[in-house]
């Protein structure tokens, strides 16, 4: 069950990241370098930082029509945290612990989520 998450989120960072880029921006920010790519319409496609040439922090993908895809977490390189995953009708969300996954939680579009 694993190995297909990780495959379907696979798919959906490859094909985004397949799309062809027009511009692409870098801004330090402290000992950070923050950097945008950007989709041929101008939409933002990809947003993170690097941190001694490694992903670091926040990293968000969005499709071409400006729809978050996938928030993904690193520290120094190494997958941590929670990402998340949007796909059609279904978020997942991936825990990942020490640069491997931990858990894996999915909600379809069905499904009713309690809020106080």
């Amino acid at each position: 069950m694993k190995k297909i998450v990780v495959l379907i989120g696979l798919l959906v960072v490859g094909s985004v990241f397949a799309q062809n880029e027009t511009k692409s921006q870098y801004e330090k920010e402290g000992d950070l370098i923050k950097v945008t790519h950007y989709h041929n319409n101008g939409n933002i496609k990809e947003q993170g930082f690097y941190k001694n040439k490694k992903l670091h922090g926040k990293w968000v993908i969005f499709d071409a029509s400006g729809d978050k895809k996938v928030m993904a977490f690193y520290n120094q390189g190494k997958k941590v945290g929670k990402w998340f995953i949007w796909d059609k009708s279904e978020l997942k969300e991936i825990n990942y612990e020490n640069n491997t996954i931990a858990s894996i939680q999915s909600w379809k579009e069905s499904t009713k989520i309690a809020v106080k």
